[in-house]
This record gives structure tokens, sequence and C-alpha cells, in this order.
């Protein structure tokens, strides 16, 4: 008895597509622990220098329509994701959004930019603190540009960090000291940038001991794709995801 399969198989899962740095460590894993079990995340990586760079992240631009291209190859995906904070600061957020379209099918597109600008603007927050595991050029180029999408970033805390693996090996722990010293007491919000930290597993302690809403690269990417698919929200953690949602275009 022979069986044939005609075309894909049939979608009961939704799909999301992550276009990953090579030396990411924990966007993947990150990702598929804060999504529904009725959603899919499919992974492919472009090539990026490390230690991290902005003149090198620009580069990156070059690899992002092969990395998509190559990514589920003939199947259409809900959302495409860019996983580099500082990557999306370097080649621009327009660009990059433009790229992600460009690379695959897909009916929506963000990154850790478009996703906490949107998840910032739904907590009802304008002033905000930042925390980055980054060097200071990276740090200025990030607070200028959350400046310039009308926030008023009152500081930004960096860590002096360009190596990608040792990012991700800083501890939840660490994690929350740094962003209780980086909480500025005006801010309304602090937002955690940077997919290779794993700063989501620090946002409920940070919460709780600030009393306000935090906002990480990777959990934020979480609360817009699904937002973006009006896909019921998960139990990730955050105020944000305890918020009712209203789809919001990216």
């Amino acid at each position: 008895m022979s069986l044939s399969v005609d075309g894909p198989a049939p979608k009961e899962h939704a799909r999301i597509g992550l276009i990953a740095l090579a030396t990411d460590l924990n966007s993947e894993a990150d990702l598929r622990r804060m999504l529904p079990s009725d959603v899919d995340l499919y992974c492919n990586r472009v090539r990026n220098a490390n230690p991290i760079s902005l003149a090198a992240q620009r580069l990156i631009e070059q690899e992002i329509p092969r990395a998509g291209c190559d990514l589920l190859p003939g199947l259409d995906l809900d959302v495409m994701v860019f996983g580099c904070t500082s990557a999306t600061i370097a080649m621009g957020e327009a660009k990059t959004l433009a790229l992600l379209a460009q690379s695959h099918p897909s009916r929506y597109q963000t990154t850790p930019v478009t996703a906490s600008l949107a998840a910032l603007a739904h907590l009802g927050a304008r002033r905000i603190s930042i925390l980055t595991p980054y060097r200071a050029d990276v740090n200025l180029a990030l607070g200028e540009y959350y400046e310039s999408r009308g926030l008023e970033v009152i500081n930004v805390s960096g860590l002096d960090m360009d190596d990608d693996y040792a990012m991700t090996a800083l501890s939840p722990e660490l994690i929350v000291a740094a962003g209780l010293r980086a909480m500025a007491p005006e801010a309304e919000a602090l937002f955690i940038s940077c997919t290779a930290l794993r700063s989501s597993l620090a946002v409920e302690r940070l919460e709780a001991a600030l009393g306000r809403p935090v906002v990480t690269s990777n959990q934020a990417i979480i609360w817009h794709a699904l937002n973006l698919m009006n896909h019921p929200a998960t139990s990730a953690p955050g105020r944000i995801f305890n918020m009712p949602s209203q789809r919001q275009e990216a």
C-alpha cells in the first residue's frame, strides 16, 4: 500500500519564523518557553561578528534574505521575527521590517524594537529606563532611537559587554540586581534590551520589587506576535500579558 501526499500538510498550528544571530544562545529556547502549545516556532540563523559592533551588525542585512528564504521554503508564516535588538537599531527598524517581509511570505513582521515599542505604548509608559548589556556607543544609538519614537528615555544603563555568549551567561539574579539599579524613580517602566539575555526569567521578581512594569526583548516579541495574530494571551511573565490587548499592526 502506498501513500501519496499532495501539497503541504494541513496547518493546525500558527507558525512563527525567527531569524536569530548565529551567536545567540538564548532567544530560540526563550521564545519557545513563552509560546502557547498551539503556536510553533521555526528558526534560521544569520552570520554575525562576535564581539558585537554597530558597524558589523549593519552587514547582517545582507544575510536576512538568505535566512528567510531557507526557512520552511514553500510554506507561509504567520509572523516573521528578527531576533536582535541592537542589530535592528544598527540596520534601522523600517529596513529590518522590510527585509523580513521580502525574505519570506508572512502575514506580519516584527522585531524586538517594534515589539517593545508596542508593548510600552500598550502599558501607557512614556517615561522609561533602559537596561542593556551593551557598550556605550550601542546604548547611545538605542536611547536616541527610542527618544525619536516619542518616549522620554530617562537613562540607559549598560553592562559594557560586546560578547553574545557572555551575555547569555549572565544569571537572572544578576539581571534582577542590575534592573533594580537601572530603574529611575520617575520612570514608568523598565525596558531590558537584548534577546541574548535571560531577562524574561527576571521579570516577575523585578516587577514585584519595583511596583512598575518590566518589558524585555523576548517577552515583547511573544506579546506582539500573539497580538498581531489575535491569539489568546499566554502565561508568559509580566504585566503586559495581564492587560487586555487590541491587535496592533507592525
